[in-house]
């Protein structure tokens, strides 16, 4: 291990030790404890830039903690011989982290890192205009105060709308009577559609069937009738009625879909 030399500790007016002296103790002897003084001695600047950042749908917990991420680089990387101030050095580097937090992490769904960006950029910029006019700006105000079109301001505020999901259980705010959900406004699959595709199959395949097999069936499963009540009308016996359903039954099951598809369209050219 490296020997610090034998010298008095640098302290400030107030009797702490210099920040300078806390890093060498960190970087050459690796001193935990001159890390911990650090981390406590400017967390207040990671506190103040997630603050920065917090709006009404991210967490300033999490904001927080990513900051404090990029305090623990900063500190890391700092070199006190460049003669700069930490504070100099820390500020991009949790920015950076914060902005990736942003960028990568706190979206409900994939959007692509230039929408993203725009996104970010424009709620900055309105935050800056509705606090220095006391409103929120109109779209128009935006173009002009960032130099972009509408229709750029437009697509960012769109991309924005995907940082975070809504969940399913919010309650509907024009449900009368404040019951319902968001989930509740969405429509349902219609039932009606699957049965109009399988009667528009069953009528195609019974297009493959003989006369009197097309015929009997009709009556049974169509009209709903018994067996003796087709034989009466078809002039046969119930036996024989009842061979023909089991043919034309077993017919129509051995169908393959393309036999289907060429009784409703055509044999293929």
């Amino acid at each position: 291990m490296y020997n610090r030399p034998a010298w008095p500790a640098a302290r400030s007016a107030g009797g702490r030790i210099e920040p300078r002296e806390l890093f060498l103790r960190w970087q050459q002897d690796k001193d935990q404890t001159a890390r911990d003084q650090l981390v406590e001695r400017f967390l207040p600047v990671a506190r103040k830039l997630a603050r920065r950042y917090a709006g009404a749908h991210e967490p300033f917990d999490d904001l927080f903690q990513v900051a404090s991420y990029g305090l623990l680089k900063a500190l890391d990387r700092f070199d006190p011989d460049r003669g700069i101030a930490f504070s100099s050095f820390a500020v991009p580097t949790i920015v950076g982290e914060l902005k990736r937090y942003f960028r990568d992490l706190g979206w409900s769904a994939h959007v692509p890192r230039g929408a993203q960006e725009l996104a970010l950029k424009i709620r900055h910029a309105q935050e800056g205009l509705t606090t220095s006019t006391g409103r929120s700006p109109t779209v128009q105000e935006l173009a002009q105060y960032m130099e972009l079109s509408i229709e750029q301001v437009i697509e960012g505020h769109e991309a924005a709308a995907a940082h975070h999901a809504a969940s399913l259980d919010v309650p509907n705010d024009d449900d009368d009577d404040g019951t319902g959900t968001v989930a509740d406004t969405f429509g349902v699959e219609d039932a009606g559609f699957e049965f109009v595709e399988n009667s528009a199959t069953v009528a195609a395949a019974l297009r493959l069937l003989s006369d009197r097999e097309r015929h009997v069936v009709t009556l049974r499963f169509f009209e709903d009738r018994t067996q003796s009540e087709i034989a009466a009308v078809v002039g046969v016996s119930q036996m024989q009625i009842s061979r023909i359903l089991r043919g034309a039954i077993s017919r129509l099951t051995e169908l393959t879909q393309g036999e289907i598809n060429e009784a409703v369209n055509g044999p293929k050219v």
